[in-house]
């Protein structure tokens, strides 16, 4: 494909959101003072009437969106992943969750890569709190392409979608022209029999780099993305496990309750091989340029090569 420029997923957001309220007109934005940097003001400039600044206040704004959702709408709840997830965890537990009701959590700024903003705001720990609620779907694009239709996919969705997307820019891995969203399928991006990463969010075109960088050391590593991270897709998972014989995981988020926690209980279940989690340790964030931080907790393509080592080691 034509090489694009990187961009943000949250900007893919934004721009599927205006196409999406021109399709559906009983689809309603909700934001809590971010709109500028969620992006939802893009469609907050074409459909006024249809949405709403809550101010910083977002289980109100959660609950806003669930009694707009009762009453047969859809409703997106924009804020900043540590808020969304954090703040207004218990009203997307009781007031979305628990009715299953047609909300939407686009939660932005996810991961480590917020940068500047430091520990405080680099949420790493929202998928796994998300994935404790019972029925709701969790997706984690991988770039501009993939972060555009899932947002589409969530809004012809019925029920409560947590979708999380990064203030950085982004290389674009997909080809837009043939890009197809598949709910809560895994996709291959790479072949390979030695070993196997699964990877979500930007980890993704860092994986891609680590079986390159792999390769010349003669390591054959398959490349799966995984952008629905619950209901994780386990057949694609089993399915390395089985060929492959070693695992491991990469995710800008903790490796606790994340990605690295849905595999290993699909792996266990399914069959049992060395799985290496590669992500945030048990630790809290560090503020400073983006990918800075994301090189200081070895977040790039050679902290996953080091892992796969080590998990080739683990290999019987």
């Amino acid at each position: 494909m034509t090489e694009l420029k990187p961009r943000a997923t949250r900007e893919a957001y934004g721009d599927a959101l205006k196409e999406l309220g021109g399709r559906y007109k009983n689809l309603f934005v909700l934001d809590a003072d971010l709109s500028a940097s969620t992006k939802t003001a893009v469609f907050a400039k074409e459909y006024p009437d249809r949405f709403f600044n809550c101010g910083i206040a977002e289980g109100n704004m959660v609950s806003v969106a669930a009694g707009i959702a009762a009453a047969g709408n859809i409703a997106f709840a924009s804020s900043f992943a540590m808020f969304a997830a954090g703040r207004a965890f218990e009203q997307i537990r009781n007031s979305v969750g628990y009715p299953g009701l047609n909300v939407k959590i686009g939660a932005t700024h996810a991961g480590l890569s917020v940068g500047e903003d430091g520990a405080t705001h680099q949420c790493c720990e929202d998928m796994g709190i998300m994935r404790t609620i019972p029925g709701m779907v969790i997706i984690n694009p991988s770039d501009y392409t993939e972060a555009y239709a899932a947002t589409v996919a969530a809004c012809e969705y019925k029920g409560p979608v947590y979708l999380r997307y990064g203030r950085l820019a982004v290389p674009q891995i997909n080809d837009p022209e043939t890009y197809v969203f598949e709910w809560g399928k895994g996709r291959v991006l790479r072949d390979g029999n030695d070993v196997t990463v699964i990877a979500t969010g930007l980890m993704v075109c860092e994986a891609l780099k680590a079986a390159d960088m792999l390769s010349e050391e003669g390591i054959s590593a398959r490349v799966v993305n995984i952008h629905t991270v619950k209901p994780i897709d386990k057949d694609i998972v089993v399915k390395a496990a089985k060929e492959t014989g070693a695992i491991v995981t990469t995710e800008e988020h903790s490796i606790i309750g994340g990605l690295g926690d849905a595999v290993l209980e699909a792996v266990a279940e399914g069959c049992p091989v060395p799985v290496v989690r590669h992500g945030v340790e048990d630790r809290f964030g560090k503020s400073g340029p983006a990918r800075e931080v994301l090189e200081k907790f070895g977040l790039t393509a050679g902290g996953i090569a080091e892992k796969v080592r080590y998990a080739l080691t683990l290999k019987h």
